[in-house]
């Protein structure tokens, strides 16, 4: 089994790191720059960029951040939020990403996915896919940062992503987001089963043991964590030591 992967998720507005519950209530949480410098010096495997505001103005922010960030770390950065053109893709990697995570524009234009997967590789493509529960064992993907509904199945747009070139799944549970209760640990298995490329759980980290009980239950390749990093209640080396103790190998 290929080792888990411990991921800070950094999602910025204004050039900040803001954190808050369900996409809403946000509160300010540092300074991206420091913050990444910070998880890479403690161990981190990658760090995650969302752009949650996704407008031009906040792209090149966003770009800027980047480009720092990338002088600064020695870890892949994943950045996504409001791409939405094979050129989008080409800014992010040219300023220092070594992943593009897409969302929004991959549920309007699924061709996207395909684009960008034969033009810089599916290793750099990543499906982001914002969920949210509709009923028992069943969600729908959302678009617009959480506050639009397709009506897209989330274990068929997985599945499909997958043939399409993603090279890996972002999965975030809406219905966990901020909320500290843990991972969506069926949503997580079932789109596990469904795609066999990697898919990274996020959404909800608020003990040393949920985010165990997502690997071992939820059979995540990797997890995603914002809330108790930026706190200052956990350090990625923290976590890690952690995994390690439940069994879970990690890097």
């Amino acid at each position: 089994m290929l080792a888990v992967r411990v991921i800070p998720c950094l999602d910025v507005q204004d050039g900040r790191v803001v954190k808050g519950v369900r996409f809403r209530d946000l509160r300010d949480a540092g300074d991206p720059v420091e913050l990444a410098k910070l998880y890479n010096d403690q161990g981190a495997d990658e760090i995650v960029f969302l752009d949650i505001a996704a407008t031009p103005r906040s792209r090149r922010t966003v770009l800027d951040i980047v480009e720092k960030v990338s002088r600064q770390v020695f870890v892949p950065l994943t950045v996504g939020g409001g791409v939405r053109s094979l050129g989008d893709v080409r800014l992010l990697l040219g300023a220092g990403a070594d992943k593009v995570a897409i969302c929004s524009a991959a549920l309007d234009r699924p061709e996207l996915i395909a684009e960008a997967a034969g033009t810089v590789g599916s290793q750099c493509v990543v499906l982001s896919i914002d969920a949210k529960a509709r009923g028992e064992a069943a969600w729908t993907a959302y678009r617009s940062g959480g506050r639009e509904d397709t009506g897209v199945d989330a274990l068929d747009w997985a599945r499909r992503g997958q043939a399409l070139g993603a090279g890996e799944i972002l999965l975030n549970s809406i219905d966990r987001d901020g909320t500290r209760q843990g991972y969506d640990l069926e949503l997580l298995r079932r789109v596990s089963d469904a795609a066999s490329i990697p898919v990274i759980a996020s959404g909800g980290a608020g003990s040393l043991g949920q985010i165990a009980r997502a690997v071992h239950d939820g059979r995540a390749d990797a997890v995603l964590v914002a809330s108790l990093l930026h706190g200052r209640e956990q350090t990625v080396a923290g976590i890690k030591g952690c995994l390690r103790e439940k069994g879970v190998n990690v890097r």
